[in-house]
């Protein structure tokens, strides 16, 4: 059943993807069920894949404010049914295997085509989707918002720790994930029976039960009726959730109205995705066919897609933009709470920040010793 306009025009719904934790050791608990049984949030709330995560979920919305806000309030229910929440996009001291599994038909099929690929370590996303009118605008947004990519995900670069160590990425994230089939930024599409016909057949070749196990890191999603970006890391700041947020609606809109660019071959995508995972908001980006700093590239889009964000009412939320490449990104403040305080401090900041905690403020979490996790030197 197509889900294409059957809501307003380029509403935005989000998904994010927050790990469970104890709260006090800040090491991963298995303890989904117990939490959504308590949260009671009907559609708005599930399971994910893993046992230690979440998935909290929006209606669709007409503004950035209200759907952030949403995430907020179940936020805050999440935590009052006992929930220690943690927003990025891998933890960064649980150690390799310790990847509970929902036992759920959905995820055993999972399991049985993943193997050992999904058992590694949970790993959160933050998914965007904009509704579409119809199929072919979605198309259309499609093709063009995969030039796009590379920049959200380089701003949403938030997991440089996995496994107790420093892994030299701004995403460790985008790297594990790229081990799963069908990852990555396919080509683009004639129309709409040309993206009709290659969903049928890479269902086919993969064995798949339905389209919602092509996994690609841009998507169109006929249930949802929206073109839906998956790959962007799991934010402990509702801020920056917003401003990713307003950012990706923002361009998808002006992707409906602006004639259509040559596209970039996929092969290109692939190379400037890995950079942007790699170095966060320091990446060089492609930009008119050459490698630009991301400040650079920000600032041209930015001032493209102000007007359209300001007709949208998500001005507000579009300039936190600005402030996560100040900071550095996530990444850059994963690493200044390690250099502060260890493995601990670095896990009391996103918790705290998850919470609603201001930025770099571990308060209200309990100081004990010991994270439950190994530290590198």
């Amino acid at each position: 059943m197509s889900g294409f306009g059957t809501t307003p025009a380029f509403t935005v719904g989000l998904e994010e993807e927050l790990l469970l934790v104890d709260d006090e050791t800040l090491a991963l608990v298995p303890h989904a069920g117990r939490i959504l049984a308590r949260l009671d949030a009907g559609e708005h709330a599930g399971h994910e894949a893993y046992a230690a995560e979440i998935e909290l979920r929006t209606s669709p919305s007409t503004s950035i404010a209200a759907a952030v806000g949403e995430l907020a309030d179940l936020r805050s229910r999440a935590r009052a049914v006992g929930a220690t929440l943690l927003g990025v996009g891998v933890h960064p001291a649980a150690e390799f295997g310790d990847a509970v599994l929902v036992d759920d038909e959905r995820y055993r099929q999972v399991d049985g085509k993943m193997r050992g690929i999904i058992r590694r370590t949970p790993e959160c996303a933050l998914h965007v989707h904009v509704g579409m009118p119809d199929e072919e605008t979605a198309v259309a947004v499609y093709n063009r918002m995969r030039s796009h990519m590379p920049l959200l995900q380089a701003l949403a670069a938030n997991s440089p720790w996995w496994f107790g160590t420093d892994s030299g990425l701004a995403s460790s994230r985008g790297a594990i994930v790229t081990a799963y089939p069908g990852r990555g930024i396919p080509r683009p599409f004639l129309d709409a029976r040309d993206w009709r016909s290659f969903v049928a057949r890479v269902m086919e070749a993969g064995g798949l039960e339905d389209a919602t196990f092509l996994w690609s890191d841009l998507r169109i999603h006929p249930r949802h009726g929206t073109v839906e970006l998956r790959e962007l890391d799991a934010q402990s700041s509702l801020e920056d959730v917003a401003a990713l947020a307003a950012l990706a609606r923002a361009l998808a809109v002006e992707a409906a109205e602006r004639p259509q660019p040559p596209p970039e071959p996929s092969e290109v995508l692939v190379w400037a995705s890995f950079r942007a995972m790699r170095d966060g908001v320091d990446a060089l980006l492609l930009d008119d066919g050459r490698p630009v700093p991301l400040r650079t590239v920000l600032r041209r889009v930015l001032e493209q897609v102000r007007p359209v964000a300001r007709a949208l009412g998500d001005e507000e939320a579009l300039d936190g933009v600005r402030r996560i490449v100040d900071v550095g990104g996530g990444a850059g403040r994963r690493r200044r709470a390690f250099e502060q305080g260890g493995m601990r401090r670095q896990l009391e900041d996103l918790a705290a920040e998850t919470s609603g905690a201001p930025r770099g403020s571990a308060a209200g979490l309990r100081p004990t010793t010991g994270a439950g996790a190994r530290q590198s030197p």
